[in-house]
Order: C-alpha cells, then sequence, then structure tokens
C-alpha cells in the first residue's frame, strides 16, 4: 500500500531522483591577472618601453628600439595566449550512481571520466607550507587529477566538497 505523500517512494530512495546531482562544481584555472590588469601593465610597460626607446634613439642607439618592440610584442602576446588558456574548465558532478569528470579545453576539447561513487577514494596532497596541492579520484586502476590548474585554497574547497558529497552517497547505501 502507497504512502498519502505520492512524492515519497515506499522504499525510501525516489527512483526518480537518483541520477539527480548531489555535488555539482565547475573548476576554473587560477589568473591572478584581471584583463583590467592586463590594460594597465601592458600601458605600463609600453610607456617605460617609448620613453627608454626614445631615449635610446636620440643617443644613437637606434638597435635597442626595435628590441623593446619585440619584447612588447612577445609579452603580448604570452599574455593573450595566457587569457585563452583561462577559458578552459573541469567539470565535477557527483550523483548517486555516478561520478562524471569533465575537462574541456580552451580549444573546446572535452575528455570525461567516469566511476562509480561506491569503489572510489579521494586522494589529498597537503603541504603545510603551500597548501593543498593535489587531489586525486582514485578507482580500482585509474587515477585523475582535479582541479589541476586551481589555486591550492580553491583545491582545498573542491577537496572538502568532494569528500562530503562521497561520504553522503556511501551513506546512503
Amino acid at each position: 500500500m502507497a504512502s498519502g505523500n505520492p512524492s515519497v517512494h515506499p522504499h525510501g530512495l525516489d527512483p526518480d531522483s537518483i541520477d539527480r546531482p548531489m555535488f555539482s562544481a565547475i573548476i576554473r584555472p587560477h589568473q591572478s591577472l584581471s584583463r583590467r590588469g592586463f590594460r594597465i601593465v601592458m600601458t605600463g610597460l609600453c610607456l617605460v618601453s617609448l620613453t627608454v626607446s626614445v631615449w635610446a634613439w636620440r643617443m644613437g642607439f637606434w638597435p635597442v628600439a626595435g628590441f623593446f618592440g619585440l619584447d612588447m610584442l612577445a609579452l603580448y602576446c604570452a599574455l593573450k595566449a595566457s587569457f585563452r588558456r583561462g577559458r578552459s574548465f573541469e567539470e565535477v558532478v557527483i550523483s548517486q550512481i555516478e561520478i562524471l569528470l569533465a575537462r574541456v579545453s580552451h580549444r573546446g576539447e572535452r575528455r570525461e571520466w567516469r566511476f562509480n561513487p561506491l569503489w572510489t577514494k579521494l586522494v589529498a596532497v597537503e603541504d603545510e607550507e603551500y597548501g593543498m596541492q593535489r587531489v586525486t579520484l582514485e578507482s580500482r586502476r585509474q587515477s585523475v587529477v582535479v582541479a589541476r590548474d586551481a589555486g591550492p585554497e580553491e583545491r582545498a574547497r573542491v577537496a572538502r566538497g568532494l569528500s562530503q558529497a562521497l561520504a553522503r552517497v556511501k551513506k546512503g547505501y
């Protein structure tokens, strides 16, 4: 006989909610320079470069100006490449039946790993001085690093969330 509440399954778990996420996180790489900071740094460096280049040109050291220009171009390209790489992310979703870890590169290439939450353990390596160094999901003979491009504080937050979610999943069985 079913209970009076149609949303409650007679055996406790609702079959419709078994694949709903218990934990979900999107992890982006750590970037210390914002777009505004990029503009400020590049403007300052270009002004210094221009000032020194004009001074060197007037003193007769005209090749210096060309090398400063090449330095600015190389720095600009390196910072732009860094911002492009910042578009990559990792997605972690834990439900009662599956752990999904998806890594999407800055080019849009997606790679996925799937684990059974009952067989998966979380291994965290922490250094007293530098904080959380590594967070790994291990299941059977497969091991995948999580939040590899994040900073130590964000890695620690992700590790806490993952361990709490795994504990809730394992407690439910």
